[in-house]
């Protein structure tokens, strides 16, 4: 883990697979023993609206499950961007997935990393991995977790029939975490 303690925001339309995404960093906090909390918002926003949650990964007790200053924001849609995007910490990243958001004008403070993640989804077979996508590249920009801690936690979390997406989500993972250094 790079830092003390990961604050991360996850945000974007509900359907787009943010909780998950925040579920699996906490449960793989939780499997390396790992301080985490994983807080989700619906609220109003469950009607089209921007859906998020909130991360901590601390090798430290954590003291407050409030993320008001995030490390990092990962933003798939405008509305959350432009909710999140200032809240960053100076010297913090942006992970935005540029297939829902376009001409924007990026904080010069923060670190931005733009993934496609829609076309990039689209390219594997199913636009429903974008979020592993954008997983993926996290993964790689924070080096939080090693990507086999992320693959230990979906052989827990996809049983069953969902056992079959297993493969394609580790392929999105890896398809996310290329596309950084690209």
């Amino acid at each position: 883990m790079p830092r003390d303690e990961e604050k991360v925001v996850i945000a974007g339309f509900g359907g787009q697979g943010v909780m998950l995404m925040g579920q699996i960093l906490s449960y793989a906090a939780t499997a390396e023993g790992i301080n985490t909390v994983w807080i989700p918002s619906y609220g109003p926003e469950t009607r089209g609206g921007t859906a998020n949650c909130s991360v901590i990964i601390s090798e430290a007790s954590i003291n407050s499950p409030v993320v008001s200053e995030p490390n990092t924001v990962i933003a798939m849609n405008s509305p959350s961007l432009q909710k999140f995007e200032g809240r960053i910490k100076t010297g913090g990243t942006l992970l935005v997935n540029t297939s829902a958001v376009k001409d924007h004008t990026y904080r010069d403070d923060i670190n931005v990393i733009k993934i496609d993640a829609a076309d990039e989804a689209l390219k594997l077979g199913n636009l429903k991995v974008a979020n592993m996508i954008m997983l993926g590249a996290y993964l790689n920009v924070s080096g939080v977790f090693e990507v086999e801690s992320i693959h230990a936690v979906f052989d827990k979390i996809f049983t069953g029939d969902k056992a079959k997406l297993i493969d394609l989500n580790k392929q999105a993972l890896q398809t996310g975490s290329a596309l950084v250094n690209a």
